[in-house]
């Protein structure tokens, strides 16, 4: 193996593995280092294991709560809870496979192990036990090394009772009761999959709302919802400790003053993640950290070490796997020297995948009011659309949020079924600086859930044909 590359890769997440294909496109002599599986938390145990999850809760709910509607019975419809988390497993490890084979497809070198930074230019490969076992050089390295779930003293993760998503997509027993701190997209996929097979789930939020930065509306009818299958919900709520004793955990919530004791099985704690900094020798390299994460230049992710640059969730929110990827394309592009616009993290769309599913991109109501716009707001109910009627999907809603001034798109929101397949449209109309009228003017398919975009921009002119 050469020991001398153009471009060097620490880790094998969203970030790196693309930002190492697309520096091998360029033409880059390049190496990605992770002692994992590629893929990352994201291929190995978030983003897509957790929408394999999701998609058996899926079926098993409209099964079993709503089969009836279409004409299917069933009798003695059951699950084995350890063959859903099978399947999720085997899923995941067949991806991983692929990304494997398109990093050598591609040429590039993968080694496996921990890649130290010794200086500037040079990165120790570590193996498990934590001994030298090669070392290389690079001109230029990208850190890729991702986050992991944050921690807190009073919620001590044991990773048995009180556990992180990791294990909560990996138990070998589905728990009776569940608790979950934490209410943003991470844990509000496990309350939903959890909730249909039947497990008591309770969610506490120290925020105002579920999915707190998602739009009121949306958040608001997403917690009916929830509610509605059992869920119960704490909002506005601290927890101030968590504690083990014997079977159960014991968790103690103070909402408005007043104190409480709930008990569980398991608790999930989803506060948030934290950026991997440690260990990879960033402070005696003297490399400049924010709040625990890599302080970069976000024209092109350069690090206060000119030929070091970081990626992905280690340099901060958005925390996101597609996030990362652009990162990681924009990274190497700017090192060719190539001239393309920065990436635009106004026009992010964000996706959690319950049901129903919840989507968006851009301002909310509430954000663009406080930057002082006028606006113009269109919603149009699922309910009212044919395609949805007719696949029994109806709850929930698609709102356009416009400059009544100039006609802007300034956010998209969305709830309800195939949401976060549905705003990619919105998201490019706004890349594209699509009007209001240029939406509406643009004719969709019918039927489709789609219409329901166009259907909202008409509605909030006032020329909205189906409500």
């Amino acid at each position: 193996m050469s020991d001398n590359y153009q471009i060097a890769i620490l880790g094998g997440g969203p970030g790196g593995y693309v930002a190492a294909i697309r520096a091998a496109q360029l033409g880059f002599k390049t190496v990605v280092i992770d002692k994992d599986n590629l893929g990352g938390i994201c291929l190995n145990w978030g983003c897509i294991p957790t929408k394999s999850l999701i998609r058996n809760a899926e079926i098993y709910d409209t099964i079993k709560n709503h089969g009836k509607d279409f004409g299917l019975y069933t009798q003695d419809l059951s699950f084995k809870f350890n063959e859903i988390i099978k399947r999720s497993r085997d899923i995941s490890d067949r991806i991983t496979k692929n990304v494997e084979l398109l990093i050598k497809k591609n040429k590039i070198e993968r080694i496996r192990g921990f890649g130290k930074l010794i200086n500037k230019n040079q990165i120790v490969i570590l193996d498990k036990d934590g001994k030298e076992s090669n070392s290389i050089t690079a001109d230029n390295i990208i850190i890729a090394t991702g986050a992991r779930p944050k921690t807190l003293p009073n919620i001590p993760i044991d990773r048995k009772n009180i556990i992180t998503s990791t294990e909560a997509m990996n138990l070998a027993e589905q728990p009776k009761e569940l608790i979950i701190v934490g209410a943003g997209a991470i844990g509000i996929e496990f309350a939903y999959f959890y909730s249909v097979l039947g497990t008591k789930v309770t969610v506490i939020e120290m925020l105002d709302n579920i999915l707190p930065i998602e739009d009121k509306e949306v958040s608001q009818t997403l917690e009916k919802n929830f509610k509605k299958r059992g869920i119960e919900i704490y909002t506005k709520t601290v927890v101030e400790k968590a504690e083990v004793k014997g079977q159960k955990v014991n968790v103690t919530i103070n909402q408005n003053g007043q104190k409480k004791e709930l008990s569980a099985d398991k608790v999930l704690s989803a506060i948030g993640v934290t950026g991997n900094v440690e260990g990879f020798g960033l402070e005696e390299l003297g490399i400049e950290l924010y709040k625990n994460h890599i302080k970069v230049d976000k024209k092109n992710y350069r690090t206060n070490i000119p030929n070091i640059f970081a990626i992905g969730d280690v340099i901060g929110p958005p925390w996101l796997a597609h996030v990362a990827s652009a990162e990681g394309i924009h990274c190497v592009e700017k090192i060719k020297g190539i001239n393309k616009p920065e990436v635009d993290y106004d026009n992010i769309p964000g996706c959690t995948y319950c049901q129903p599913q919840v989507a968006s991109v851009g301002l909310t109501e509430s954000k663009a009011k406080e930057l002082g716009y006028e606006l113009k707001i269109g919603k149009f109910p699922f309910m009212a659309s044919g395609k949805a009627f007719a696949v029994g999907e109806r709850e929930g809603f698609v709102k356009l949020i416009f400059d009544a001034k100039y006609g802007e798109l300034l956010g998209g929101h969305i709830i309800g079924s195939e949401a976060t397949e549905l705003i990619a449209e919105v998201a490019l109309a706004r890349a594209m600086e699509a009007t209001g009228h240029s939406i509406i003017n643009t004719i969709h398919a019918h039927p489709t859930l789609s219409e329901s975009v166009m259907e909202a921009a008409a509605n909030a002119y006032g020329e909205a044909i189906h409500i």
